[in-house]
């Protein structure tokens, strides 16, 4: 895939934390129920913390109860799905449509009438309370 953000891994880890660069750019997960916003309930955006696009609302945000911040949409054209088949399983990955990090998974489970829960990594995705 080509995107419009197109860095080296080093360029990529200049710019990211270990952590951080381990889930954007080598598709790592944080463990369940660690993430710094998985209870973040006020108003704004959330940013891929790769490049900054807006990905998703606090209004699109829910608990699902699965240890990662949830979310029932994402703002229109800014995240790509691929298959993934790693964990012995088929699911789906999310990636930002701008630099390719790897975010999470969407999954057909969701409670809302969008029936989707997109489960994502506090560590890709950066909050915003001033825009909203």
């Amino acid at each position: 895939m080509n995107f419009e953000i197109e860095k080296t891994d080093d360029q990529w880890r200049n710019q990211l934390s270990a952590d951080r660069f381990a889930v954007l750019r080598n598709a790592a997960t944080e463990a369940p129920f660690t993430g710094s916003l998985l209870h973040v309930d006020s108003q704004g955006v959330f940013s891929c913390a790769g490049c900054g696009q807006v990905l998703f609302t606090s209004d699109q945000k829910f608990d699902s109860g699965c240890g990662w911040p949830s979310f029932d949409a994402c703002e229109p054209g800014t995240v790509i799905e691929r298959s993934d088949h790693s964990l012995f399983r088929e699911r789906t990955e999310i990636l930002c449509s701008k630099c390719g990090g790897h975010l999470g998974h969407v999954f057909d489970d969701g409670p809302t009438p969008s029936g989707l829960r997109y489960c994502v990594n506090s560590l890709s995705i950066d909050f915003d309370e001033s825009k909203n």
